[in-house]
């Protein structure tokens, strides 16, 4: 992707230097400006995005990159399994300026399949203060674990658990106070759950 740099796929970490961030800014920035004089001017003028993005923080899934958007394009929220829990204030702030304020039209939750926290989920090992997060996931296991537990291969399990996952929080969203009114209110908003593959992009 034109503008972009790979510090990691195929690179040595251990060479990796922190002030190549800010050069890689300055780079960034001047590419930017060569293709538009007046692309920041017009950036923070403000925003009106129409989408929201609720995400895994896998470092491999980034929102404007992979449904490629530009930036003030997606308002975006990631967690570990792309997770929608009622009491996650920060999700739900994340929701409420999102729907309530911007008036986006389409809530996307998005999740992939090799997910770090799902696949951690579904092991019998503790991992600590993220045991507690991972706890909504071993739920929608055990909601759903007679079709699972059919599935022989872990592989296969793990991407069926992935797309129940995304079904189980698109439901969650729906049931959210703020999308409730939203549709009562007749505010045109579409929820949407994804699934993406890092193998096939």
């Amino acid at each position: 992707m034109r503008g972009t740099k790979n510090i990691s796929v195929g690179h040595d970490l251990d060479k990796f230097n922190y002030e190549d961030l800010l050069k890689w800014n300055k780079e960034w920035v001047r590419d930017t400006l060569d293709e538009d004089p007046e692309y920041f001017k017009k950036l923070s003028q403000g925003q009106s995005p129409p989408i929201l993005w609720i995400g895994c923080a896998d470092s491999r899934v980034p929102a404007n990159q992979i449904t490629g958007t530009n930036p003030g394009d997606i308002f975006v929220h990631r967690n570990i399994a792309n997770m929608v829990i009622h009491t996650d204030m920060n999700m739900l702030s994340v929701l409420d300026y999102a729907v309530a304020i911007l008036k986006v039209k389409h809530v996307i939750v998005c999740g992939h399949y090799g997910c770090g926290g799902v696949l951690a989920a579904m092991s019998h090992k503790q991992f600590g203060l993220i045991d507690n997060w991972l706890r909504h996931i071993k739920d929608v296991y055990r909601t759903y674990a007679f079709e699972l537990d059919r599935l022989e291969d872990e592989v296969e399990r793990g991407k069926r658990l992935v797309e129940l996952n995304v079904i189980e929080n698109v439901y969650n969203l729906c049931k959210t106070s703020t999308i409730q009114n939203a549709w009562k209110n007749g505010q045109g908003l579409n929820v949407h759950g994804w699934v993406y593959s890092l193998e096939t992009g």
